[in-house]
């Protein structure tokens, strides 16, 4: 099986680059980082790749909102490159600053192919705070490549724009399209229903991610690569002396959504 090649952005404030690209190696797939000043010298090398990730972070300090500084630099420097990267049979994603990003950028959710329009928006939260805690997920749509096989996720959130915001037209089309693709539970998996602390920024119907209406776009608020392995669950430290208690280095509950990209090219 040949390995996928992945492109992972960084430069200005983001600061989740190596963790992501950890996540990919470890599933198998070969990952380089490159700075974003790096790719628009040279958009066409985007061609090289199976995978283009925009990571977590604060670019440009969110200083005219999370991720809008550099969606636009990306607009007007690399549109061309990623309008044929996403028509092609590859994957993009964006975590937290990337799912901003791309929100502004307009490749999320891109309702009825229209690429480049901004339909929604990820907004200060509610309580007017960084939020930094681990939330229950669950899988719906069906529609993501990532999320295939998937059904409930517990991962780690660091926002302080994570709020989901749509139109009532749009938050209408991604129900009954599936472009839902994650979205906040409590406990018991009962939908958030707003509440905190379950729902961590009082997005609109509990939405934590959504997918365009290929599935090969991802983008989602929570921190996957923070959940690699057992060891990074915040009730290891509790497990440990327990028998049954699984080994530091085995799985942890997001490394599956970067296996699924790779598997997807195998």
């Amino acid at each position: 099986m040949s390995q996928p090649r992945v492109l992972l952005l960084t430069g200005y404030g983001i600061n989740c680059e190596e963790e992501t690209a950890f996540a990919f190696s470890r599933c198998g797939a070969r990952c380089r980082i490159i700075h974003v000043n790096d790719l628009i010298a040279d958009p066409a090398q985007l061609r090289r790749d199976q995978i283009f990730v925009v990571p977590g972070g604060f670019s440009y300090g969110d200083d005219t909102g999370s991720g809008n500084a550099l969606a636009n630099k990306m607009r007007h420097t690399l549109w061309e490159e990623l309008m044929n990267f996403v028509a092609g049979d590859r994957l993009v994603l964006g975590i937290c600053n990337g799912f901003q990003v791309l929100v502004n950028l307009g490749l999320l959710p891109a309702l009825d192919g229209r690429y480049g329009e901004r339909q929604t928006a990820l907004i200060p939260n509610v309580s007017a705070r960084y939020e930094c805690r681990w939330v229950e997920l669950q899988v719906v749509g069906g529609k993501s490549v990532f999320l295939r096989g998937l059904e409930r996720l517990a991962l780690p959130v660091a926002h302080g724009e994570g709020r989901f915001y749509a139109p009532d037209e749009v938050l209408r089309r991604l129900q009954r399209h599936g472009n839902m693709a994650l979205i906040y539970v409590d406990e018991h998996g009962r939908p958030a229903g707003g509440r905190f602390p379950w729902n961590p920024n009082g997005s609109v119907l509990d939405i934590a991610g959504i997918a365009d209406d290929s599935g090969r776009v991802l983008g989602m608020m929570p921190h996957p690569e923070r959940a690699l392995l057992a060891s990074h669950l915040p009730a290891w430290p509790d497990r440990t002396a327990q028998a049954s208690a699984p080994r530091w280095d085995e799985p942890g509950p997001g490394l599956a959504i970067f296996q699924n990209a790779v598997d997807y090219f195998s």
